[in-house]
């Protein structure tokens, strides 16, 4: 690379395969370049030359090379990442929240793609995938041995078009096929209801382009509906992430102005950043210059309305650094369980004018200085996810599980522990198979339905009625919690709050 190269940097809080992620934070041009290590070098010369001259077969000197690059890139941590010409586009894309596919959010998992989950309504929800299905094949293309963005190729397509997915579901230990026809995803970030008089659920799914627009919108038509709201729960369970700026935005929808959201801190000087509540920290970054504040519009009431967020496993990225925000300035109770715990920062720079690298160049850290990373947003208030327990949390991967993740491993009492959760849900599993003839174990109430156990917690918990708590130890380790607890109406001024809560990061899929 010459010293001419122009690279331009973007922030990316997603996760995983980092399919969503933040444009515009800066651009810099960066003429130096690193001492080489001569030793080294000369090393990956012989290497190539001896591969040039004595494979059994010629080999495309642009493949080598692409093949070192992404080969240095990935062996960092799991979500720094080469970008060619493709996967570059696709990036991009993952923002927009359109695209044409099957609307499933992926990731890779011993050479087989793990369906992380799949996007409400899309077409791979409308045919019954699951999270945690194992998809084999693509059309007749063995999976084994694909990068992910070439099994994202695979999946993607033109409108109207079909592709057989071949599926193992390790729940039932089966294998089969479903056909898929590919369409137009316009994935709806935000939902929201008065679920009863005076209460409302918002649920951000993603954090977008649109997210922010839609949430005001959201916001105005249920304050239409329930001018004196009295609580309001934020339902951020199973988001992985998405755009840096608008997590700050949603932030500061419910936070004072120029208050703390999220800092970050790396080798750069760029990377030693602070988002604040002020409007310069999303509207210059997310709109462009001379836009107007997004948030202009939101009604006055979302400032002091009581209000819990709802998390899980599956919050990650950008939900992370919502919550912690929340949770750090005391304006909202989190419940739920730990968060899946990305706390990176990956820049994306561009190498050429349709290739680039993700690179995690920061850490995040909640307005108390607490890390995100590997360990997790930790609720103020444990709850399982059904009335019953946590039937299949245990299965969930989380930041701390991933190959090469930065940050703490498990202590070996608590590898030893998960181990066993992990094996009795399997059991679990595999009795309510058999006991169904074979068929799927139950699934889990859709996420605002009154059938969700979470969010009549967190109801119950807004209107100072008793709430049933998690007795699961991993939740509750800096906690001392009865089985029941009877917590304040006013959620801005919770009593229980343990003034030592442990701390999560982001988390972004690939979306076929």
């Amino acid at each position: 690379m010459s010293s001419k190269l122009s690279i331009v940097g973007w922030v990316s809080v997603g996760v995983l395969t980092g399919a969503l992620a933040t444009f515009s934070l800066q651009t810099t041009a960066r003429n130096a370049i690193a001492p080489l290590p001569l030793e080294e070098i000369q090393q990956l010369a012989a290497v190539y030359s001896l591969i040039k001259t004595d494979y059994v077969e010629p080999v495309d000197d642009s493949k080598l090379i692409v093949d070192a690059i992404s080969g240095m890139v990935s062996s960092l941590d799991p979500h720094s990442q080469y970008f060619d010409k493709n996967s570059f586009k696709e990036f991009r894309e993952g923002t927009t929240g359109r695209f044409v596919g099957v609307g499933i959010e992926i990731t890779q998992e011993d050479g087989l793609i793990r369906v992380v989950s799949p996007i409400e309504g899309s077409p791979a929800d409308r045919a019954g995938l699951q999270t945690n299905d194992l998809i084999t094949r693509i059309d007749d293309t063995a999976v084994r041995g694909l990068t992910l963005t070439d099994a994202v190729k695979r999946m993607r397509g033109e409108p109207n078009t079909k592709v057989l997915l071949t599926v193992f579901r390790k729940d039932e230990n089966r294998t089969f096929t479903v056909t898929i026809v590919r369409e137009e995803i316009k994935t709806r970030s935000v939902k929201g209801e008065v679920v009863e008089p005076g209460y409302a659920w918002i649920r951000l799914s993603q954090f977008q382009d649109r997210t922010v627009d839609d949430f005001v919108t959201k916001a105005a038509e249920i304050y239409a509906k329930e001018p004196q709201l009295k609580g309001l729960v934020l339902d951020l369970r199973n988001d992985p992430g998405g755009l840096l700026d608008a997590a700050v935005a949603i932030s500061a929808a419910f936070l004072p102005e120029n208050v703390t959201v999220v800092t970050t801190d790396g080798q750069l000087p760029e990377s030693k950043a602070k988002f604040t509540t002020h409007p310069s920290d999303y509207v210059r970054r997310s709109f462009g210059l001379g836009s107007t504040n997004p948030l202009r519009n939101l009604p006055a009431g979302l400032k002091k309305v009581p209000m819990v967020v709802l998390v899980n496993e599956g919050s990650a990225s950008a939900s992370e650094i919502v919550a912690g925000a929340l949770q750090d300035h005391q304006r909202a109770i989190v419940m739920g369980s730990q968060t899946f715990g990305k706390g990176s920062v990956q820049t994306v720079r561009q190498l050429g004018p349709e290739s680039g690298i993700k690179l995690t160049t920061a850490l995040y850290y909640t307005p108390s200085g607490r890390s995100i990373q590997a360990k997790g947003i930790v609720p103020d208030i444990a709850l399982d996810e059904t009335a019953e327990g946590n039937l299949y949390a245990s299965l969930r991967i989380r930041e701390a599980d991933l190959v090469k993740h930065l940050g703490t491993d498990y202590t070996p009492e608590e590898a030893a522990r998960k181990e066993q959760e992990r094996e009795e849900a399997i059991k679990r599993l595999e009795q309510e198979s058999n006991a169904n003839g074979g068929q799927s174990p139950r699934r889990l109430p859709t996420f605002g339905s009154p059938e969700d156990f979470q969010l009549q917690q967190a109801l119950n918990h807004l209107k100072g009625l008793p709430v049933k708590v998690s007795e699961e130890p991993a939740e509750r380790e800096s906690r001392d919690t009865a089985k029941t607890t009877t917590p304040d109406n006013d959620a801005g001024n919770e009593k229980e709050k343990d003034a030592n809560p442990a701390t999560a990061p982001d988390n972004a899929v690939k979306q076929p």
